[in-house]
C-alpha cells in the first residue's frame, strides 16, 4: 500500500516545531495532545542527540509519512482512555541487519530506536529484520518514563486483541498482540524498585541519621535495615530500600550522598496490596473523649481488620494505657463495622 505524505521530507512541514504545532492546534482532547506532544518530542530529542543539533532543526523523515504520525495519536488516545491502567511488556526482540532509511542503510536497531531504548532488555530471537521502529520505541519509552508500566501481576486474563503489519517476515507473523490483565479489586498490584547495599564503615549515629534521610526522600515507600557479616567477617549494615519507579534516580542518588556506599543493587519486583483505608474513630471513655486515627484494610474472604495509627498514641506515659486505648479503639472500629453490616 502506498503512502501519502505530508510533505516534502526537507521542508519545513517535516520539522518538529511543524508537527507539534500541527498536534497542539488540533481538536484532540487536552490530555491527548500533551501525550502526543510527550511521545513526539522523545523522537525529537533522539534523532537531535544523533546529528548534533536543537530540537527546532530536527527534521523527521518517516514519521513525516501520515500513517506513522497517526500511530503517534492512536497511542496517545489509548494512553488517555486508558488512564487507570497500567502496561507492561516482554523482553524486546534485537533484530540484526540492514534497514534502509533516508540516509542509507544503518544497522538495525535504527539510531534513534537504540538511543531511546537505552536501558531497556533485549532478546535475540534470531529472527532478522527491523523489529522495533522509533516511533514504537517513542511509545514505549512514554510509558515506562511515565511510572506506568509494571510488571505482569497475578491477575484474571480479561480480553486479547491482535493487530497484523503489512510486513511479510519469512520466519513468523507480523502480529502485535495484547492482552488486558483484570486484578482483584480488594488488591492493588503495582512494581516497585527494591535497592539494596551494605555499609560497614559508618558509626550507628551515622547510619540511623542516614535511614531517617532516605526515608524522607521523595519517592521512598520504606526503608529497613538488617545486620549481615561482610568481607573479612566483618559486621555490616545492610539497608533495603522500596522505591516508587519513577523516583529511581533521584532515590539513588540520595543513597550515594547519604551514606558512604560506592555502589548499589537494583531490581523490579511485583507486589499486591490489599486496599487501606484511613477513618477517624472517637473513643468515649471516663477521662477519654478523642479521635484516633484508624487503618481500615479489607481481606479476601470479606472481612475487615482494624488498626489504630501508632503515632496517635505516642502522647500517653505509660505502656499499659497505650495498650488500653489501642484495644478499645481497634475493638469499637470492629463493633462499629459489624453494626453496619448486620444493617
Amino acid at each position: 500500500m502506498s503512502k501519502t505524505k505530508l510533505a516534502d521530507h526537507h521542508s519545513d512541514e517535516t520539522t518538529y516545531r511543524h508537527l507539534k504545532n500541527k498536534i497542539e492546534t488540533s481538536s484532540l482532547s487536552t490530555a491527548v495532545i500533551e501525550i502526543a506532544v510527550d511521545i513526539l518530542t522523545i523522537l525529537a530529542k533522539s534523532e537531535a542527540k544523533i546529528h548534533c543539533m536543537g530540537l527546532d532543526s530536527v527534521h523527521f523523515h518517516e514519521l513525516a509519512d501520515w500513517d506513522s504520525l497517526m500511530d503517534v495519536i492512536a497511542a496517545a488516545v489509548l494512553l488517555d482512555q486508558l488512564s487507570n491502567a497500567s502496561w507492561s511488556v516482554s523482553k524486546l526482540p534485537r533484530g540484526n541487519g540492514l534497514v534502509k532509511t533516508q540516509h542509507g542503510l544503518v544497522p538495525v536497531p535504527a539510531p534513534a530506536t537504540a538511543e531511546i531504548l537505552v536501558g531497556f532488555d533485549f532478546i535475540d530471537d534470531g529472527i532478522s529484520g527491523e523489529r522495533i521502529t522509533p516511533t514504537g520505541a517513542a511509545i514505549l519509552k512514554y510509558i515506562f518514563r511515565n511510572g506506568i508500566h509494571q510488571a505482569i501481576p497475578q491477575s484474571q486474563l480479561k480480553h486479547t486483541g491482535y493487530g497484523a503489519g503489512s510486513k511479510k517476515m519469512a520466519e513468523m507473523p507480523n502480529i502485535l498482540r495484547a492482552l488486558v490483565f483484570e486484578t482483584e479489586a480488594k488488591k492493588q498490584a503495582d512494581t516497585v524498585i527494591v535497592a539494596t547495599f551494605d555499609i560497614d564503615d559508618m558509626s550507628g549515629e551515622e547510619i540511623a541519621d542516614a535511614a531517617d534521610m532516605l526515608r524522607s526522600t521523595q519517592g521512598v515507600i520504606d526503608v529497613s535495615l538488617a545486620q549481615v557479616k561482610g568481607k573479612k567477617n566483618r559486621t555490616s549494615e545492610q539497608f533495603c530500600l522500596l522505591i516508587k519507579p519513577e523516583y529511581k534516580n533521584v532515590v539513588f542518588d540520595a543513597c550515594f550522598l547519604q551514606t558512604s556506599t560506592i555502589g548499589l543493587r537494583w531490581r523490579i519486583e511485583s507486589r499486591v496490596c490489599l486496599n487501606r483505608v484511613e477513618t477517624s474513630q472517637v473513643i468515649s471513655a471516663e477521662n477519654d473523649n478523642e479521635n484516633y486515627r484508624i487503618k481500615t484494610v479489607n481481606r479476601p474472604n470479606d472481612t475487615q481488620t482494624h488498626k489504630i495509627e501508632n503515632d496517635d498514641l505516642g502522647g500517653f506515659s505509660t505502656l499499659a494505657k497505650r495498650r488500653n486505648i489501642k484495644y478499645k479503639t481497634e475493638l469499637a472500629a470492629q463493633a462499629k463495622h459489624n453494626g453496619s453490616a448486620n444493617k
